[in-house]
């Protein structure tokens, strides 16, 4: 029985760990923290699954909050008008099929319970690169599949394939409860893109927390900008004043519907920033052993196209398949380096149109998203790029794409 080790107890990480529990293989998991620690923590993330990620997860049973979780139907679109003066633009894109957000403290804490009930061993150590060394000689793989701390430093960033050097937005989290319903589309719950020209973007998602379903308020904020003015913040209540507050001032029709709100819990908040950035899938240890790098430890995008828990979910499957195809031959450098480059075949349509949403966007982007209110099947497209990235690289990042889908759907809907 070949003996995986994963480091790392996040979607990717415990989705492959289960995975390949299931497929017989004898895995252990290091996490930094137990299930309770996870799961009355902080929040970590503004996650919101799609179609074929939720079918990744059903596919291994592990769609426990089906029942529960609010099902996302539709991704609206809003722009801010010149001085704040309600939308510029406002539609509704239908998803194919309902996407979900589960509040990470939740899911992982139940994940990771579920890796032990079924056998599997969990090593709670906020693991070094030393370990590593340790680990390396005890199984046939090693994978890192955590995107912080010292254990990313051992994959070197891909130059050719980072744009970034530097954080491009400051990003500020609030978990609610107490929203008032959506007037345009009460009965559709949606993710809501509100952009706010030259200031940044303002997310709003329905949500499953401990408390039950719950909305996120989730500012981008373009770094140094009005948007960027959580660094002095000393309370979680006080963080859910000054995010109230700026939605006064930059989207007025949000704020609207929060002035009943309340935090769902006392650590219901986040805020931070990073770097963009690729890196290469191997690492080197000191002794000359490597080990393998998936997901954000490797391909860490901005959250601005909401894609983070979505390609750790692809990732994980590939990877899984891949180790089992693999069969008993050595899992060598060979191996890692194909292994990424299949997912990377994914992920590249992702850090495109991340690195795009992030840049002030083309006009041929704008002329898109306008012509999205006049014609539903712009929308609804633009919509279900969030579960298919690849779609958007034929069309919306591409002008000459674009014009000619413009003219196609105008003349159709027309």
């Amino acid at each position: 029985m070949r003996r995986i080790l994963v480091c790392g107890a996040g979607q990717s990480g415990l989705q492959l760990a289960l995975g390949l529990q299931e497929a017989g293989y004898d895995v252990t998991v290091v996490s930094a923290r137990t299930p309770d620690e996870i799961r009355w923590g902080y929040v970590t993330s503004t996650q919101c699954m799609f179609d074929g990620a939720l079918a990744i997860e059903r596919e291994q049973r592990l769609n426990l909050w089906d029942g529960a979780a609010p099902r996302i139907g539709g991704l609206g679109v809003s722009v801010g008008g010149v001085g704040g003066n309600g939308r510029s633009v406002d539609w509704l894109g239908r998803l194919d099929g309902p996407a979900q957000s589960v509040d990470q403290r939740v899911k992982m804490a139940r994940w990771l319970e579920e890796f032990q009930r079924r056998g599997g061993t969990v090593v709670v150590h906020g693991a070094t690169v030393s370990d590593l060394e340790g680990y390396a000689r005890l199984y046939d793989l090693v994978i890192v599949a955590t995107g912080k701390g010292e254990l990313v430093e051992l994959f070197d960033r891909d130059d050719r394939r980072s744009r970034h050097a530097a954080p491009q937005r400051s990003l500020s989290v609030v978990y609610v409860h107490g929203m008032e319903p959506r007037p345009e589309h009460p009965h559709v719950p949606a993710v809501r893109c509100n952009l706010i020209p030259g200031v940044g973007e303002l997310f709003v998602m329905p949500a499953l927390t401990h408390s039950g379903p719950c909305d996120i308020l989730f500012f981008e904020g373009i770094p140094g900008g009005p948007l960027d003015v959580f660094g002095d913040i000393r309370t979680p209540q006080e963080h859910l004043w000054r995010t109230l507050e700026l939605m006064r001032l930059f989207t007025p029709w949000e704020y609207e519907r929060c002035r009943g709100v309340e935090l769902t819990d006392a650590r219901a908040v986040l805020t931070g920033g990073y770097t963009p950035v690729v890196r290469h899938p191997v690492g080197r240890l000191p002794s000359g052993r490597t080990v393998l790098g998936m997901a954000d430890a490797v391909v860490a995008n901005d959250p601005i196209t909401g894609q983070g828990s979505n390609s750790a979910s692809r990732c994980a499957a590939l990877y899984q398949r891949a180790i089992r195809a693999h069969e008993d031959r050595p899992f060598d450098e060979a191996f890692m380096t194909a292994t990424f480059e299949r997912y990377w075949a994914y992920a590249r349509h992702v850090t495109a149109w991340t690195d795009a949403m992030l840049a002030s966007p083309a006009p041929h982007m704008l002329r898109l998203i306008e012509a999205a209110e006049r014609h539903q099947g712009i929308a609804d497209r633009f919509a279900n790029g969030f579960d298919d990235p690849a779609d958007l690289e034929s069309w919306f990042l591409d002008p000459v794409g674009a014009a000619r889908y413009l003219a196609y759907i105008t003349m159709d809907e027309d």
